[in-house]
């Protein structure tokens, strides 16, 4: 029974592989298995036998989980892209409240973390609205789909910051859905688990010495990537395929999205309740 709890708590965290908005990490920290993830990552040699049995269910969940989810995913994004993206954005606005809080847990705030908050924001707007004009869309390949795999491990360890969000503005994110939608190993999965592992093994000490020691300056700059991209997500962009396109939308499609983005901003908010419960 154990481990077929485990294997649905990956399930579940795999919808913070794709869905912008929300955080494989908080999705971890509320199902009770961030801390042990982040420790046995940072520390692999330690008690690795233990740790990979615990989590191997954990890791089937996520594959499943990915694979059954990203078909409605696609379909929704497909037909109802102004509607859904403007709820996710709510989603994402629901949960800066308790990044910020989070942000100034161990330490006051000072010049210096709005110093950080600010110039990420600023130069965030401008480097990703920038790429798609100075690289094009990212071609959607082995190279790039190992990126993406780095910054859904990301998302996973650095809780609150969701990488679809990045993936939707590098013109990842489609090609990602439909490969996970057809359960594409080699070329999908494949490149995307090199990557998260990669990441995650480089990341993961880093990432505990980071949140041990200059908590509060890593939190400013999450929440000014975050802002940023949430933002971007919702202004259109002529060179970027997977860009928001208001064309033809009807007083209607307004309405739905008003809707649907305070349905995300209360997710967001009970999401983010719900992490400070069970961290």
């Amino acid at each position: 029974m154990s481990w077929l709890i485990r294997l649905i708590k990956g399930v579940v965290i795999a919808l913070g592989f794709i869905l912008p908005g929300v955080s494989g990490g908080v999705l971890a920290a509320i199902l009770g298995i961030y801390e042990r993830m982040l420790t046995f990552l940072a520390h692999i040699r330690r008690n690795f036998k233990a740790d990979f049995l615990y989590f191997l269910p954990v890791g089937i969940g996520g594959i499943l989980g990915i694979g059954l989810l990203s078909r409605p995913l696609e379909f929704l994004l497909e037909h109802y892209q102004i509607i859904v993206l403007w709820g996710f954005a709510g989603a994402i606005v629901g949960s800066l409240p308790a990044l910020w809080a989070e942000a100034e847990n161990r330490s006051t705030r000072d010049k210096i973390d709005w110093t950080w908050l600010l110039g990420t924001f600023v130069a965030s707007l401008v480097i990703l609205y920038a790429l798609p004009y100075l690289f094009g869309t990212l071609p959607a390949n082995f190279a790039t789909f190992i990126l993406a795999g780095a910054l859904i491990a990301l998302g996973v360890l650095v809780p609150g910051l969701s990488p679809s969000n990045l993936l939707l503005i590098l013109g990842l994110y489609s090609p990602m859905l439909t490969g996970f939608k057809n359960f594409d190993l080699v070329h999908v999965f494949l490149p995307i688990a090199i990557g998260g592992v990669l990441a995650m093994l480089l990341f993961a000490k880093t990432m505990e010495h980071l949140l041990a020691h200059h908590h509060s300056r890593v939190f400013h700059f999450i929440l000014g990537i975050v802002a940023a991209s949430t933002v971007l997500i919702l202004v259109p962009n002529g060179q970027s395929a997977e860009s928001i396109s208001y064309a033809g939308s009807g007083v209607l499609t307004f309405v739905l999205a008003a809707i649907f983005t305070a349905l995300g901003l209360w997710l967001g908010l009970w999401m983010s309740k719900l992490e400070e419960r069970y961290k």
